[in-house]
This record gives structure tokens, sequence and C-alpha cells, in this order.
């Protein structure tokens, strides 16, 4: 259940009275094209009815929408289950209202009974259906643009120095500010630092390991091993494309394509918020 306290990575919709306009447009069509629950039996004006539960749609979307407009405001960061949760109730708040409609349309008593067994079905329809859309659109979205989902502290890094120390006799150590570090490649007896130096990236060997160069900056979670030869600063993402099976990551504007491995995604997913 660790992907439902995700952070959720699409906005509220801005378009929020055009997706109203689409609900009801799609509960009429169902309603009269469809027809069912018995509709296809009733002998009154089907178009006009069918107008009504698209407009009790419309009504229900647009009451719920204004409510959870400044919700969405508050809380923040919106995560998996907050989506999860706002889908199923938009889909059982319409279904309760067309409840209503249905029993007026057919001149049904409102038995509490009958209530349940209508709010049975709809939940279970409305479980199918957040999953597919939260589920789906997450990872879609996940493997396409991870780098958007990660908890970046670019901010709170901008005075921080760090130092990699190369342990020749004569060597000479890299200072430079964390948020230019790119990635760290381990290669034989060295490592190759790639990191930004007058807006343009540079690359120093040094002769040290990358083992090294993570105990000296244990202290920062934003540099992160993503392979057994790669270290990466996560702040610096600027492309990541991949699955369950491993990412290919790009970090500024460096050309090269940094992999992470099968056995780090767990530990790269963690870094979510």
């Amino acid at each position: 259940m660790f992907i439902l306290k995700r952070k959720y990575p699409f906005p509220q919709s801005s378009h929020w009275l055009r997706d109203c306009v689409v609900y009801c447009v799609v509960v009429f069509l169902i309603m009269y094209l469809l027809q069912p629950f018995g509709f296809n039996m009733y002998q009154g004006d089907k178009l006009l009815v069918s107008l009504l539960f698209g407009a009790v749609t419309f009504c229900g979307c647009l009451l719920f929408g204004l409510v959870l407009r400044p919700i969405h405001q508050r809380v923040s960061p919106w995560r998996v289950w907050h989506e999860a949760l706002a889908i199923l109730s938009l889909i059982l708040f319409i279904g309760i209202c067309n409840f209503f409609v249905l029993s007026f349309v057919y001149h049904y008593p409102i038995r509490f009974d009958i209530f349940l067994l209508f709010l049975y079905w709809t939940l279970i329809v409305s479980v199918f259906v957040t999953i597919c859309s939260v589920g789906l659109n997450y990872y879609r979205y996940l493997r396409n643009q991870l780098e958007s989902l990660l908890d970046k502290t670019t901010d709170e890094q901008t005075d921080i120095t760090v130092t990699i120390h190369d342990t020749n006799v004569r060597g000479n150590d890299l200072q430079l500010p964390i948020n230019d570090l790119l990635y760290i490649e381990a290669q034989k007896n060295n490592v190759a630092v790639s990191y930004v130096k007058d807006d343009k990236v540079a690359t120093i060997e040094l002769h040290t390991t990358l083992a090294a160069v993570l105990d000296d900056m244990k202290d920062y979670p934003n540099i992160f091993q993503c392979h057994r030869s790669f270290v990466v600063n996560l702040n610096n993402i600027t492309s990541a494309q991949g699955n369950s099976n491993g990412y290919q990551l790009k970090l500024g504007q460096s050309p090269a394509i940094v992999p992470v491995s099968r056995t780090y995604v767990p530990k790269l997913r963690s870094f979510l918020g």
C-alpha cells in the first residue's frame, strides 16, 4: 500500500467545468442509447428523462468540484490516496443523486434495503474505475516523468559546498557547490565526476572509490547510488524513462544516460514523496 502514500503527479484539472459537461454527456448517452436498469421498459419520454440524468450528473459534479477545490488547495502534497478517495467519492455521490432520480422516474418507494443494494454495486464499480483511473495514470506518468515526483532539495542546498577527495599523493581535491554535481561514475581505480562549471558540463577523474564518495556525502539524501558504478544527484534529474526493471536518467545538460539498475529501483522509489 506504499503507492497510496506517494505524491500524485497530476494537478487538479483547470477545466473542471468542461469535465462536468463531459460526465453529463456520458451519462446521458449511456441512459439514452444503452437504456440500462430497465430504462428500456419506461413508457415516458426517454429523451427528456435521459437529459434529466445528465443534468443531475452535471450538478453533482459541479457541487462536488466546488467542495473539492479548496480541499485540494489546502492539502499539500496531494497524494495518491487523496486522488483515489476523491474519485471514489465523486462516483458514489453522482450514483446516489441518480438513484433518487431513478426512484422518481419509476415511482419506486425509497427503501433502505434497495438503497444499500444500490450502494453495494455502485461501490464495486467505483473501486474498479478508481483503480484503473488512478493506477494506470500514475504508473504511466512514473514511467515517463519520474523526475518530477522527487522531493528535490535544490533550494535548501544553495550555499552548500562539498569536497570529493583525491587520494593520490599529488592529487587535488574537488570542491564544488552540491547543486552543480550531476553524477559520479566508477572507473577502475578512479571515479569520473560530472558537474557544471561556468554553465557547461565538465568531467574530472579523481583517484578514489565510489564507496568513499558516498561515505563523505552520507548526510545528503539526494546523493543516491542508482547502480553499482553510478551515483547521481537526484536534484538534477531532467529526464527519466523506464519501468520496474530499471530506469535511464538524464541529468542537467549532460548528454550521458545514467542507468538505474533493477536492484536500486525500489530504493529510488522510496525517495518519492
